[in-house]
């Protein structure tokens, strides 16, 4: 019926169901994982599988260790209540919104005449330029950056927002796709996920301090040696060497993004280029740089994936269409894009080896002298004549703009678009 509420059109459907990510989603729309949410299982298992066995083969030992205020109670209770914890920023890290932008319905009007007339030529009119693929943003300190157009969302991206090849979508202030939580960590969850980190590293320490004092309780009664109080309790043995090696991993990714809020630098940026000792333009200092990331509210959603969505039949079929350039370099950007993040996935695994091995960004001068830096806002396009260095000869395509999520994001509506 013409007079039918959408809401009541049973054939309608909502935002979730026809998302063009690769995304799970489940309870109807409201909770949203990656495309590897398997994976979370995962890392559940290996938080749980150790606690059980902590809290059955030693925390229960050590109830009556400590007799004034039947305080041994404590460590089974506080093992419980810390391991709920860190499932719950486990969850909070994995289960949400890490900061998508939503893609455009059409294209930019330039954007329509290249796919139309690839050939950039009209009978009887003179061939018109083709559209811009950068745009120049204008910092808060002045700095301008270069963004570009995302074909596949159809934006020019906020700064520092890069597009997921795993999830196919682009995120504000990308981190890393984490296979290990199943979602992207971004600008919405990033603050979740150094927790989630930070309290998994404490809990193994903790695990692995009481595996070490029961097997001294042992020693202390009737285990007189260390390799007997160790056949007594092949479960703080186990315990102890799991949560050793497991520190290392956990520990050095804390220390690492330690390092990376204190200098208001993403996994991504650090990674992806190399540092030339200048200062980094979205550096504050670290107490404001660690206030950013704890101190303040979290941007809402831009989406809404349970809104009731009208089926378009005149949209534009960008998917049909043909990309500007040739087939050849449509794929060489696609396959540089899915093997620069397979090529961050492997390093990320070797950052408890780099310890603080660490590099800054680079600065550039765009010609007209003001500072400028590429996408990421870190890293040279140029450098000034009298520090010119080479590019490492990657192509970026990370931190790109639309003016309509520009304007509306929390981050990213501090900077205008440069004239």
């Amino acid at each position: 019926m013409a007079g039918m509420n959408v809401s009541e059109d049973p054939m309608a459907k909502r935002t979730y169901q026809v998302w063009k990510g690769n995304n799970r989603f489940f309870l109807g729309g409201r909770v949203i994982f990656g495309p590897d949410v398997r994976s979370l299982f995962i890392t559940i298992l290996l938080i749980l599988v150790p606690i059980v066995i902590f809290c059955v083969f030693i925390a229960r030992h050590l109830r009556h260790q400590f007799p004034t205020y039947n305080a041994g109670y404590a460590i089974l209770v506080v093992a419980i209540v810390y391991t709920f914890y860190v499932l719950v920023l486990l969850l909070l890290t994995s289960a949400q919104d890490p900061g998508i932008v939503p893609r455009a319905l059409h294209p930019p009007i330039d954007v329509q005449h290249e796919y139309s007339n690839p050939n950039n030529t009209s009978v009887g009119q003179t061939p018109r330029p083709p559209f811009p693929r950068t745009r120049e943003v204008q910092l808060p300190s002045g700095v301008v950056v270069k963004v570009k157009y995302c074909d596949t969302c159809m934006v020019y991206r906020p700064p520092r927002c890069s597009h997921c090849s795993i999830c196919n979508n682009c995120v504000q202030r990308f981190d890393h796709h984490c296979p290990w939580v199943g979602q992207c960590v971004g600008l919405r969850n990033y603050r979740y996920f150094f927790m989630f980190v930070a309290s998994s590293t404490l809990l193994c320490i903790y695990v692995f301090a009481m595996s070490a004092l029961y097997i001294k309780f042992l020693m202390d009664g009737e285990y007189h040696t260390v390799w007997r109080a160790l056949r007594h309790s092949p479960a703080s043995v186990i315990l102890m060497i799991y949560c050793f090696i497991a520190v290392w991993f956990v520990g050095g990714l804390t220390v690492f993004h330690l390092y990376l809020i204190s200098t208001n630098q993403t996994t991504y940026e650090n990674f992806r280029y190399r540092a030339d000792g200048r200062q980094n333009p979205y550096d504050q200092g670290c107490v404001r740089n660690f206030a950013d990331i704890f101190c303040t509210s979290i941007p809402p959603s831009k989406n809404n994936f349970r809104q009731i969505v009208e089926q378009r039949t005149e949209e534009l079929d960008v998917e049909a269409m043909p990309h500007p350039g040739s087939e050849e370099e449509v794929f060489k950007d696609i396959r540089a894009k899915i093997e620069g993040d397979l090529e961050l996935g492997a390093a990320l695994s070797k950052v408890s080896e780099r310890g603080s091995e660490i590099d800054d960004s680079v600065y550039n001068r765009s010609s007209n002298g003001r500072d400028s830096y590429d996408a990421s806002g870190h890293f040279p396009l140029e450098m000034p004549s009298s520090h010119r260095h080479s590019s490492w000869g990657r192509k970026s395509e990370s931190y790109e703009i639309s003016s309509d999520v520009f304007a509306a994001s929390s981050e990213s509506g501090r900077y205008k678009v440069a004239s």
